[in-house]
């Protein structure tokens, strides 16, 4: 089938739906779902959030310069579609979608989710006034992570978290892995890839042992003189 040719517009799915929490220099805090987010850079660590300027939210983070993108879970999903469709000009979003304001350890207005798996703390060096969007580009200062997802050997198991993702209007739950990065081009274990060979030729002789012992069964009762007497008496008939 033929691809269809569409007009320009923004299809990059899946992406990563969060809740952007922010506060203004007056104690007024509130929370924005975005799914216009993503990191710009690793070294100095960089993210961004785009944001439209009609959005209650936007002048919080204009005015204070901070912002917090917390990710989402399954269990997070009512609350992170409501936060994007309820206006904080309206509604306390923190009474009525259950969620916990947290302190952000190196910002001063914006608080944490504490809900949330992963805190991203960030403060806004850059306003790119795009369009129906304004990008602010963020330094991240800061990351606090749930315990709850750490091994005891030190490791951050953040995909046992259940996250989110955003698609074409859908929110998704993150499935199972496929592969780790760089396993395309990562040389073989040795050891496990010997291992594979000897359970492939074990495998191998016992059906070939397999094979022989009914064959030589089938020939031995083909052959039998019971079979061979049988044989004469139907044709004799």
């Amino acid at each position: 089938m033929e691809k269809q040719l569409w007009k320009p517009g923004n299809m990059i799915y899946p992406l990563p739906a969060v809740m952007v929490s922010v506060g203004d220099t007056k104690g007024n805090t509130n929370i924005i779902t975005v799914a216009w987010t993503g990191t710009v850079c690793t070294n100095p660590p960089m993210a961004y959030i785009s944001v439209r300027p009609e959005r209650y939210s936007y002048e919080m983070i204009r005015s204070s310069g901070e912002f917090v993108i917390n990710l989402t879970t399954k269990d997070l999903v009512h609350a992170t579609d409501y936060c994007g469709v309820k206006s904080g000009r309206d509604v306390d979003k923190w009474k009525e979608a259950h969620l916990t304001r947290g302190k952000a350890s190196k910002l001063l207005y914006a608080p944490t989710i504490a809900e949330s798996p992963v805190n991203i703390e960030c403060k806004v060096t850059e306003i790119k006034e795009l369009g129906s969007h304004h990008m602010f580009l963020a330094t991240v200062e800061a990351v606090q992570v749930d315990g709850r997802y750490m091994t005891a050997g030190g490791k951050f198991e953040l995909n046992q978290a259940e996250l989110l993702a955003y698609s074409h209007g859908s929110y998704l739950e993150t499935g199972a892995e496929l592969g780790t990065f760089g396993y395309s081009i990562r040389k073989k274990d040795p050891v496990k890839a010997d291992k594979k060979k000897e359970d492939t030729r074990k495998v191998k002789k016992e059906t070939v042992q397999k094979t022989r012992k009914h064959t030589k069964k089938a020939e031995k009762k083909a052959y039998s003189p019971k079979r061979k007497k049988s044989e004469k008496q139907r044709r004799s008939v």
